[in-house]
């Protein structure tokens, strides 16, 4: 339980320093969906769903006047839904509109799973799935997706990096009336892991329960207010500062996660602390980094204090919780924080620095708007590059990236809410088409092979 100290302690962090719990996401396993077609499928599909998560929005908002701790988002995750449509190939959006009916039904924010891993290899009705993804993202409202195509065991599978590069390219002009916004639902990973309560990546994995809670904690604005308390410190008590901070943080997700789960009758998954920021001010993760010493996030130190930051994060939650899971650690999407986006705008954060970050950090290259005329293979370029690093580094790693119709740079994208305003990015006119074009498979490192 929290002490007297704890409660004060988090009704200030509330009060002043912008934290919240960002998610409460409900995992349901779909596997007994399955029936002999699409619409039977879909039917099952989404009974099961309202069945299962016809409370999670009234427990939310009870755990949150009850707690005083805002909730911000109610969510679902799925089995990765390509499991669900391998007996009807080519009707993938007969399930995708049961699904973010049931989301609309239930009153979430957000459904994740529309999901397919093929890190070693594709089958036709993957290949088939993955093809529908961008009809999907433009004609549903709660519905995101992911596919992962590697990890540090099995390599990268470069063929499906080279369709992704071309899907991408799809959503965004499927929904160029909204600079591209399918694209903000969608995001490709290295190492995905299955008990993330995160959109757009979130997916139900089938090592997990029947119905699962994971909860999504918060608090960059909480660390920061930590660190002006200690403007002199060495970097080793910045460190037990931002681990201090976290273990609090911590405390407080898993009392919320804990009684959803008990509420909800459903299983008590992972509490998964990463520093999420918003677009408001005193919410960044960027912000951190500078107080930490840096003048502006993207220059030449970042790198170094974002590890700092990630692993006093990591170190910190583990010890409040014997089940922190999920992605925990910092996330650096462009658009989400205010941070990321003055310096975009100042000529400093360019996409190089930030691949370096991501190295170090929770995820990779997050919310960035490139040009619309980028090329689609150098956007699978770029995702091959920072599923390189998730795959040797032994990580997970992630991109989200919105080729925005009609935009280039020098020009801003508005998404409003929680995924902000994005300044579009630089690419480097240097073409990788021959080597997207060889295809294959990126064999997996010495080191994968544990056995």
């Amino acid at each position: 339980m929290l002490s007297n100290n704890e409660i004060l302690e988090t009704i200030n962090m509330v009060k002043e320093e912008h934290f919240d719990v960002r998610t409460i996401t409900m995992g349901i396993s779909l596997l007994p969906c399955i029936r002999e077609s699409a619409e039977k499928t879909a039917d099952a599909v989404y009974d099961t769903i309202c069945k299962r998560a016809e409370n999670i929005v009234k427990v939310g908002e009870e755990l949150s006047a009850m707690y005083g701790v805002p909730i911000v988002n109610k969510r679902i995750s799925i089995t990765p839904a390509s499991l669900l449509t391998a007996n009807f190939v080519g009707e993938e959006i007969v399930l995708a509109r049961a699904l973010d009916r049931a989301a609309k039904t239930v009153g979430v924010d957000f459904l994740g799973g529309y999901s397919a891993l093929v890190h070693k290899s594709m089958t036709a009705a993957e290949r088939s799935f993955i093809n529908s993804i961008p009809e999907v993202l433009a004609t549903t409202d709660k519905l995101c997706s992911s596919v992962n195509v590697g990890t540090t065991r099995s390599g990268i599978n470069l063929d499906a990096i080279k369709l992704i590069g071309e899907i991408i390219k799809k959503s965004a002009d499927l929904t160029a009336d909204k600079d591209g916004f399918g694209c903000a639902k969608f995001v490709v990973f290295c190492n995905a892991v299955e008990d993330n309560p995160f959109m757009a990546g979130a997916f139900h994995g089938i090592g997990e329960g029947d119905t699962v809670i994971n909860v999504g904690v918060s608090g960059p604005g909480v660390v920061h207010h930590a660190l002006k308390n200690v403007p002199d410190a060495d970097i080793t008590e910045v460190a037990e500062v931002i681990k201090k901070t976290a273990f609090k943080i911590t405390r407080v997700g898993q009392l919320i996660a804990k009684e959803a789960a008990k509420r909800l009758n459903a299983e008590f998954g992972i509490v998964d602390l990463s520093l999420a920021p918003t677009p408001v001010v005193g919410d960044s993760v960027g912000h951190v980094l500078e107080e930490m010493g840096i003048e502006t996030v993207g220059g030449h130190g970042t790198t170094a204090a974002l590890a700092i930051l990630n692993d006093a994060v990591k170190k910190g939650g583990t010890m409040a919780s014997p089940r922190v899971g999920g992605l925990s650690g910092a996330f650096i999407p462009v658009s989400e924080d205010i941070g990321m986006i003055e310096s975009t705008a100042a000529g400093v954060l360019t996409l190089s620095k930030l691949e370096a970050m991501t190295a170090v950090c929770s995820v990779g290259i997050d919310m960035v708007a490139v040009p619309g005329d980028t090329p689609a293979s150098t956007i699978s370029a770029m995702i091959a590059d920072e599923m390189a690093i998730g795959m040797v580094n032994s990580k997970t790693t992630a991109v989200r990236v919105i080729p925005v119709p009609g935009k280039t740079v020098g020009d801003y994208v508005e998404f409003g809410g929680l995924l902000g305003r994005a300044p579009i990015m630089q690419v480097m006119n240097v073409s990788a088409e021959k080597f997207i074009n060889r295809g294959g498979k990126i064999p997996a490192p010495i080191h994968g092979n544990k056995n």
